[in-house]
């Protein structure tokens, strides 16, 4: 099937997956009105089928259908490359990242939501939105568009970080993200403004075409630059914009973090790379040192604060840092190999961080206590699986060989190594190395250190959701650290005929 995006009436084509998440987050939100714990105990029994519950499965419903739509892209062919909406295949291998991230998060949560009392319909509808504003984020070729679904994502996401009311904190993150959020955005549209005084279009593919010609005014194209930049920088938590992270992170609903954590950050570095690999190529000579020094900069700042962590909500929200700044090692190098490795890693981060950050659910009792480093001890041999799905997660996520963490950084450092990015690929492993400290520390708690209160581990609950997520996640883990073939080719497949990639690097070098 052909769509010629002359006609208006085939964007609804073109949009279908979004359209299925934005309807089915209006269906959630109004069964949800009849959803309200109205007691002042906390609930008891099985969360996994208790009040709320049914929204929870049918927002996991949903997110097949928009799943099914997204595989039926698979089958239509665009006519040009002049539409608002993409319809490519990085676009479509991004949505299956932002929908597993979706699902995974839903099923980590039904035991957050049952036992927090919180309301089911509007917590699961705004995971829906925030979805759906991501996959406008990756699939649109104008600014404007990446700019309302970076709207539509970020009011979801500011109000999902201060959902649970009863806690301080999660208020508290809540407003540091809303205020802090709307500061960059507007450096973001500022940025978009100066692009269009300086090109004349919003459109990225006719931005690249004056940027290539030579018609664009270079002082307003660098300014642009610089503003879309500490955009994007505080969307993906690159130093020195990450300051919101920690206590964000800490502050909301665990489950949000886990997704926040992942699905935002992937979202954000989607559409960092097609702005800047396709729409701003003939610009790599102004953008490249500027993204190079926040990908050395982020890698080794994020790094050394985690070290000295004792929260473990905050030591992941350091280590997520860190991870975005391996992250714009790939955006620096700016060829195919490069934006394949940063799909794939993508992929394989949004596994093993929500993963992580659902057995960290697990052990406050869905709720947000005994977050600390020492609360691990003894948790291995009281809970075997669940210390043996955590230390998984951690491996992965330092880096450890036959995981997919591991062939992610490979696949960085294959396409910083390409471009001659040698000090950058330095630094990448440098600090993976000293990231193995604050990992395997809490590795060393689980199974090396006796717990002073054994009772406690003794009544931790993973309901059948959870620990789907968890098997899940581990054997895809596994299995991409393993046999990484399968969706590292699928990545390549999805980034060649992007764009130019990698044309602005080419005439700088010798």
């Amino acid at each position: 099937m052909e769509l010629d995006f002359s006609r208006s009436l085939h964007y609804w084509w073109a949009l279908l997956p979004e359209i299925v998440l934005c309807f089915w987050g209006m269906v959630i939100l109004i069964a949800g009105v009849s959803r309200r714990f109205r007691s002042a105990d906390p609930p008891q029994g099985d969360p996994a089928f208790g009040p709320g519950a049914d929204l929870g499965w049918l927002t996991l419903l949903g997110l097949l259908a928009a799943a099914g739509a997204n595989g039926w892209l698979y089958g239509v062919h665009e006519v040009g490359q002049a539409g608002l909406v993409a319809v490519d295949r990085f676009r479509l291998f991004a949505n299956w990242i932002f929908l597993l991230a979706g699902a995974v998060t839903v099923l980590i949560s039904f035991a957050y939501v049952y036992r927090q009392r919180l309301q089911a319909g509007e917590f699961y509808a705004l995971i829906l939105f925030a979805t759906a504003g991501m996959m406008f984020m990756a699939g649109a070729r104008d600014l404007i568009i990446i700019f309302l679904g970076l709207e539509v994502m970020s009011v979801a996401v500011y109000a999902l970080a201060a959902f649970n009311r009863r806690d301080r904190k999660s208020a508290e993150a809540g407003l540091k993200y809303f205020l802090l959020g709307a500061f960059a955005t507007g450096f973001f549209l500022y940025g978009i403004a100066l692009l269009y005084g300086a090109t004349g279009s919003t459109n990225v593919a006719r931005i690249a075409e004056a940027l290539a010609d030579g018609t664009a005014n270079g002082m307003w194209v660098a300014l642009g630059v610089v503003f879309l930049t500490v955009g994007f920088g505080f969307k993906v938590s690159a130093v020195p914009f990450h300051m919101w992270t920690p206590d964000v992170y800490e502050g909301a609903p665990t489950p949000v973090t886990a997704w926040m954590s992942a699905a935002v950050k992937a979202a954000a570095f989607v559409a960092f790379l097609r702005v800047f690999l396709v729409g701003l190529d003939a610009a790599y000579a102004t953008w490249y040192p500027v993204v190079w020094w926040l990908a050395a900069i982020t890698m080794v700042v994020a790094n050394l604060v985690a070290l000295v962590q004792s929260n473990v909500k905050r030591m992941l929200a350091y280590s997520s840092i860190a991870h975005a700044g391996y992250l714009l090692v790939a955006l620096a190098a700016a060829n195919e190999s490069a934006a394949a490795g940063m799909l794939f890693y993508l992929l394989v981060y949004t596994l093993m961080n929500i993963g992580a950050f659902a057995v960290v659910t697990a052990v406050a009792h869905h709720g947000e206590e005994r977050l600390h480093v020492e609360d691990y001890a003894g948790l291995g041999w009281s809970q075997p699986l669940l210390g043996v799905f955590l230390t998984i997660f951690l491996l992965s996520l330092a880096g450890f060989p036959g995981t997919g963490g591991f062939m992610g950084k490979i696949y960085l450092l294959q396409g910083a190594a390409e471009s001659g990015l040698w000090h950058l690929a330095v630094i990448l492993v440098l600090t993976t190395v000293a990231s193995y400290w604050y990992y395997l520390r809490v590795a060393w708690f689980m199974w090396m250190k006796e717990a002073d209160r054994p009772e406690e581990h003794a009544v931790i609950y993973t309901p059948l959701p959870m620990r789907l997520a968890l098997a899940v996640s581990v054997g895809l883990i596994l299995l991409m650290g393993i046999f990484p073939g399968a969706a590292l080719d699928l990545a390549r497949a999805s980034v060649q005929g992007l764009g130019a990639l990698g044309g602005g690097l080419a005439a700088l070098l010798p």
